[in-house]
């Protein structure tokens, strides 16, 4: 979807179009969700960009407070039409889903049609990528934002993307980046005739077989309707660092009380209880525990996520604070209009 929760924003407030809208928090460590395009142009503001920074980058501009509710209706109803037309449809987020074509004689046209009935019973326009594997899919689907529709094979991709950076594949972040530049690796091509050897050497066997496979655009990964949960977690930023145990401890228990609260709505039970806390200085430190049986209950939950922060104790301020239980015996589909494995991070605030 194009700028999906600035443009859900602004098919309720039709007045705003044209102008530069960005959803985004209120607190001093609120970072911006989306912007509309005309923000984009006028100063480079981008979704994760620290709210701030937007305004004062672009103080003009129209600053809404996000409206998830908003948000997950509307993720529904697109859903809904990718389901009508197509039988296997895997949702990754609110605004995105991979599907399969495989057997369909026109892809173009019937991906056409899709976005042309978003349009017509959302308002919302969407970006369409094909592509061979779900990664050139996802990459390809960039090419034409917004409301665009591209067709790249793996061999154009090769031949297109030679002198871009390893950034631009799906999961390869900045810290991985860096590294490869300070080995002389730059372009994707430089990635590609990178000896497989080197890099396993340089990131462990499993990444470097992965990032080199990478590079040639190499995906062999399945869209599957039903993905498998693997974790899930609550988390909060403080908007001023929490010095005192025991303030951390009521923000855990509140945490843990919510965690627990949407796993058993969803009869999702783990047996790896864990913690995460983010310092002042950026560091971040996470602790676990298995328990015997799987649970959901904040009675076991609860104890075992303060034992672990009792345990660290940290001596630093702390800027994030989380709670996540891992291990699921059997994992329920997300539910159609929330992201798999994210869907459980609050955007809370103290």
């Amino acid at each position: 979807m194009d700028a999906f929760y600035a443009s859900v924003e602004l098919r309720q407030r039709p007045e705003l179009r044209g102008k530069p809208v960005v959803v985004c928090g209120s607190g001093p460590r609120a970072v911006v969700t989306t912007a509309s395009y005309e923000a984009r142009k006028l100063a480079g503001i981008h979704s994760a960009m620290p709210a701030a920074v937007a305004r004062r980058r672009l103080p003009d501009a129209i600053y809404l407070p996000p409206d998830f509710n908003a948000y997950r209706e509307a993720s529904g109803q697109v859903m809904a039409v990718l389901r009508r037309n197509a039988e296997t449809v895997e949702v990754v987020g609110l605004d995105e889903a991979y599907l399969d074509l495989t057997g369909i004689f026109s892809p173009k046209a019937t991906m056409r049609r899709i976005a042309a009935q978003i349009k017509e019973e959302t308002g919302l326009t969407c970006s369409v990528g094909i592509s061979e594997s779900r990664m050139l899919a996802k990459i390809t689907s960039e090419l034409g934002k917004p409301a665009g529709l591209v067709v790249l094979s793996r061999e154009q991709a090769l031949e297109r993307f030679a002198a871009d950076s390893p950034g631009l594949i799906p999961g390869v972040g900045p810290k991985s980046v860096a590294k490869l530049e300070a080995m002389g690796i730059r372009t994707l091509a430089q990635l590609r005739a990178r000896d497989p050897v080197a890099l396993e050497h340089a990131f462990g066997p499993r990444q470097g077989r992965w990032l080199h496979s990478r590079a040639g655009f190499e995906d062999e990964t399945p869209i599957t309707v039903v993905r498998e949960t693997k974790s899930q977690s609550t988390e909060i930023t403080f908007d001023v660092d929490v010095r005192g145990q025991a303030e951390l401890e009521a923000h855990l228990e509140q945490l843990a009380e919510e965690l627990c609260r949407r796993l058993a709505k969803r009869q999702l039970e783990g047996r790896t209880i864990g913690i995460k806390v983010r310092l002042d200085d950026w560091t971040n430190v996470s602790r676990s525990h298995t328990v015997e049986q799987p649970t959901n209950d904040l009675a076991v939950v609860g104890p075992v996520a303060l034992d672990l922060l009792r345990a660290y104790a940290p001596q630093r301020p702390v800027r994030l604070l989380g709670v996540r239980l891992a291990g699921f015996d059997s994992g329920e589909a997300p539910e159609a209009n929330e992201p798999p494995e994210a869907q459980m991070q609050l955007g809370l605030t103290a």
